[in-house]
């Protein structure tokens, strides 16, 4: 985080000081008086300036996007990025060639890079804001192979007679399973096991 101490014959003249050497307007800034400006006595002796502590506020979106930008660089892929506003958090787009590296097997790669980028951008934040990270409508394409692969084994389960256990999943995407089957009749659903391992049941009721 950028700050810098300056000093002014007033506050005004200190915070101008502090935006010039930051080179940032006083949106971007948050500062706190260090000392008071005192008038000479007389006009000749004990003036004193005011000094204040000024800091650059933290922008959580600008250090996901240099974090992301700068480590799909050194993973060798050509990638742009589009942040995209949503109702349960910001989107990150990413979209270029060989996006593949980037999503990993079962979208595993794209999860840890979603979740390094939320610890960068919000280390100096007081607000946490949350980052979805997602490559070429992949989140969305896994999420109707999520939903077709719960009404199959749903089925199977009811056919068979017997709990049907599903590979080891995500939170996000164990909670895309339950939501799918939560209103199937004929079977119930729980979580067993520990993370990373954490799978879904599927029950015959």
């Amino acid at each position: 985080m950028k700050k810098v101490t300056v000093s002014g014959k007033t506050v005004e003249e200190a915070v101008e000081s502090g935006l010039k050497r930051l080179e940032v307007t006083l949106e971007d800034v948050e500062y706190d008086v260090l000392e008071e400006p005192q008038k000479a006595l007389f006009g000749l002796l004990g003036g004193k300036p005011a000094v204040i502590e000024m800091k650059v506020k933290p922008d959580p979106l600008k250090e996901a996007l240099v974090f992301l930008r700068e480590t799909i660089d050194k993973m060798g892929v050509s990638a742009y990025v589009e942040p995209e506003k949503r109702e349960e958090g910001t989107y990150l787009n990413i979209s270029g060639t060989d996006i593949g590296v980037l999503i990993g097997k079962r979208g595993q790669t794209l999860d840890s890079l979603q979740y390094l980028v939320n610890l960068v951008a919000n280390r100096e934040s007081d607000n946490y804001v949350r980052f979805y990270l997602d490559a070429e409508g992949y989140r969305e394409r896994r999420k109707e192979a999520l939903v077709t692969l719960a009404g199959r084994l749903s089925e199977k389960a009811v056919r068979t007679r017997r709990e049907v256990r599903l590979e080891p999943m995500n939170a996000h995407e164990r909670k895309i399973i339950h939501t799918a089957l939560q209103n199937v009749q004929g079977v119930s659903t729980y979580s067993d096991g520990q993370e990373p391992h954490r799978r879904i049941v599927v029950v015959p009721k």
